[in-house]
């Protein structure tokens, strides 16, 4: 029963400056908490850590010596590229030999990984006072990227780092020409602008196909133009693209909710269906397009449109790196609007991961931590003049306003989510990457190859996710 006696005013009094001192002591102690103080036991370590080369990682790498001048951790901080880093890093921790103290994992390589117990969890680490940064504010991260990486079965898994995202990028020359404008509403009957739904992507895509001598924005093409560029290589993160890209926005998933697969559906036809047809106006040799080849054929002027990995764009849409620098516009992935789900985007969010086996996991956490604290991120995104977030807050920074590529992307993460993890997605991606290939070059019909996809799933595993 509640007391119906008022509080004591005298009690108040008393409590009050009790409150207050509360209140301004968890500020005082996450003011006073710092690296120099959590690292004194660790100084003088010395960590590996092994991370992708981007733009982004090169940025970092000059800021690593801030760590090692605070701290007194040495890091020594290897770059190399996507498959090495792979290859390499995931042969270090299944080997237990702990020649790195930190590995960068994309997504998709977790299941795998968390499946062998090579991954180090940080959660002891996070409730320890000593060395979690009380102003680090986890809730920052940009969802639902980090938790879909990060958590798996009530355990924490390192710190969403390199947020990698696809959007959609085209010649806002070409589609904001006069002659070219008034061209494309008379054909198709409405006016020229980034696509937003698939439609629009075909549509744009056949109007700007053309062979040499034609005419492109008023002058002779001296060579065959294209409408639509994509990857298509069968070893690269093609088929992550058609999968979270045409499939899931078609509402085909690639597993049941048992993890049993499901790639032979109707959805899966109609987005192979789409697929398909983009390759029309694609390239000839967009079988042998990798996500590297695909922004440096978009800055060489040979294609209208694709949809690609941002942090690739960094290289390409800046002065002097291409003669079309300026000339571009981003936009979100392209959408189907009959599909009434949540609009799904790929990309590839990584974290850099405690391996199981370092024998410097505290220096290492703090290490990873610092990586991705505010204020780091903020100086990252500061000498890199752009970037791509693994924050909320970092879309406010000066250097990610005002620009049709950070809105993009911002849209993009909305419906970015890690890849489910599935120990042998790497057998599935071998599978069915030569699947999508062929459809695309018009060797399978979508509906042969959503048949024979399904028989390789399920050669592979009948329950494929952990």
């Amino acid at each position: 029963m509640k007391s119906s006696k008022p509080f004591p005013r005298a009690a108040a009094r008393h409590l009050l400056p009790l409150l207050v001192g509360a209140c301004f002591g968890s500020a005082a102690m996450a003011q006073s908490w710092s690296y120099k103080d959590a690292a004194k036991p660790y100084a003088g370590t010395s960590i590996r850590v092994l991370d992708e080369i981007t733009p982004l990682q090169e940025t970092m790498k000059t800021l690593v010596p801030q760590f090692t001048a605070e701290t007194g951790i040495k890091v020594e901080y290897e770059l190399l590229n996507h498959g090495e880093v792979i290859n390499k890093g995931q042969a270090d921790m299944l080997s237990r030999r702990g020649y790195y103290d930190a590995v960068m994992l994309h997504g998709v390589q977790m299941g795998q990984l968390l499946a062998a117990n090579t991954i180090e969890p940080i959660d002891a680490y996070l409730g320890n006072k000593a060395l979690f940064n009380p102003a680090f504010d986890m809730a920052d991260l940009i969802e639902p990227a980090n938790s879909t990486l990060t958590k798996f079965k009530g355990k924490t898994y390192g710190f969403l780092n390199w947020n990698y995202n696809m959007l959609y990028w085209a010649r806002n020359d070409l589609l904001t020409h006069p002659a070219e404008m008034a061209a494309f509403k008379a054909k198709y009957g409405y006016e020229l602008a980034p696509a937003k739904t698939f439609k629009q992507f075909l549509d744009i895509g056949e109007f700007f196909t053309r062979k040499s001598g034609q005419s492109l924005a008023g002058q002779p093409l001296k060579a065959d133009f294209y409408g639509i560029l994509h990857e298509g290589v069968t070893g690269g993160t093609t088929f992550g693209s058609v999968w979270n890209n045409f499939m899931r926005n078609y509402g085909a998933e690639l597993f049941d909710a048992s993890g049993a697969p499901t790639f032979n559906t109707p959805e899966s036809i109609k987005a192979l269906t789409v697929w398909a047809a983009i390759w029309k106006f694609s390239p000839p040799g967009q079988a042998e397009y990798s996500l590297v080849d695909v922004p440096t054929v978009m800055g060489n002027g040979i294609a209208a449109q694709t949809i690609a990995f941002s942090d690739f764009v960094l290289g390409v849409d800046k002065p002097g790196a291409s003669p079309l620098a300026g000339k571009f516009v981003y936009g979100p992935t392209p959408s189907n609007p009959d599909f009434k789900g949540k609009h799904v985007a790929d990309g590839e969010p990584s974290a850099v991961v405690i391996n199981n086996a370092s024998k410097n996991k505290p220096a290492t956490y703090l290490f990873l931590q610092w990586m991705a604290e505010k204020d780091t991120q903020k100086k990252l995104i500061a000498a890199g003049k752009g970037g791509v977030p693994n924050r909320t807050s970092s879309f406010a920074l000066p250097e990610m306003t005002n620009s049709t590529f950070y809105s993009a992307m911002k849209s993009t993460m909305g419906g970015l989510s890690a890849k489910p993890k599935a120990p042998r997605i790497f057998e599935l991606y071998d599978a069915l990457g030569p699947i999508v290939q062929q459809i695309g070059q018009g060797k399978l019909t979508p509906e042969q190859g959503a048949k024979l996809g399904q028989e390789k799933m399920l050669a592979i595993c009948k329950k494929c996710l952990l």
